[in-house]
């Protein structure tokens, strides 16, 4: 089934171009209610990488959700050049089922070269191939957290700490989140995909430890969450077939929103991406 769902990501991230500003992409055959927003960001994201004359890296990408998507029908891309020079590109893409306009993502490039360079450093974990899978951690939960359990799993999961189902369980908390992912498979050997597998990755599990900071856990609790905006900025170039490691935490969360945080690490403790999302998130207490 994994490989399954790896090959239905790469296809859904294979978009059809229609013409030099236009791009269709399809929904994979497992869904939520809504399409699912690291999809939509990452479709987008290849779109305005394929849009590029020339090869120039990511910078950022920044996303604000306007509309849920209809998970029955094709999402169409349209791309708008803002910038094109040597070094710099910068794009906007409108993602719309029909008159509706679901998402507007701006992306920028830049092939900066050599400067200054620091970084946090990666948090001390177990490394993830002495870790349990998603598998072995969704045993036993699946009444629980079905929306997990039925999800597309197209990335491997390792959790270097409890998730939220099973923190819950054993009445903790839990104020950050540090998990290994990767694709569930070997991608081909183009740094757009690899780089929209990261942002497809960046929306799981970063609205976490807003949750797991008081105690909560999905489908134990009543919780309704969804996306406002997210951004991604990317530090280094990524091969994500190999392990990196996505730390969360969040800083606030207030008047029904909140916010999560994020940096994805190689397994060298190289920071490749920043990830900053918020979310409206209401509890219901009283289940």
């Amino acid at each position: 089934m994994a490989a399954a769902d790896f090959h239905e990501l790469l296809a859904v991230l294979d978009l059809h171009r229609v013409d030099d500003a236009t791009f269709v992409g399809r929904h994979p055959s497992k869904n939520p209610i809504r399409t699912f927003g690291g999809q939509m960001m990452a479709q987008a994201f290849v779109a305005a990488g394929r849009s590029l004359d020339v090869p120039i890296a990511p910078s950022a990408l920044s996303a604000h959700f306007i509309a849920g998507g209809d998970p029955t029908r094709d999402l169409e891309f349209h791309v708008h050049r803002l910038r094109d020079e040597r070094r710099f590109a910068n794009r906007r893409v409108d993602v719309r089922q029909g008159d509706l306009l679901l998402t507007t993502a701006l992306v920028s490039f830049m092939n900066g070269g050599r400067g200054l360079e620091h970084a946090v450093e990666a948090p001390p974990v177990p490394g993830p191939d002495s870790l349990p899978t998603i598998d072995d951690l969704l045993r036993g939960y699946e009444k629980t957290v079905p929306h997990f359990v039925e999800a597309l799993r197209p990335i491997e999961w390792r959790y270097t700490n409890d998730p939220a189902w099973v923190m819950r369980d054993k009445g903790e908390r839990l104020d950050y989140n540090q998990v290994w992912l990767k694709a569930d498979g070997t991608m081909p050997d183009d740094p757009v995909l690899h780089t929209a597998a990261l942002v497809y990755s960046s929306d799981t599990t970063v609205l976490d430890s807003i949750i797991t900071t008081h105690g909560l856990s999905w489908g134990h609790d009543r919780i309704f969450a969804v996306t406002m905006d997210h951004s991604v900025w990317f530090h280094r170039p990524v091969r994500f077939d190999e392990w990196v490691l996505y730390s969360t935490t969040s800083p606030v969360a207030a008047e029904s929103r909140g916010l999560g945080t994020g940096h994805f690490f190689d397994r060298s403790g190289a920071l490749l991406a920043t990830v900053v999302q918020e979310g409206v998130v209401k509890y219901f207490p009283g289940r």
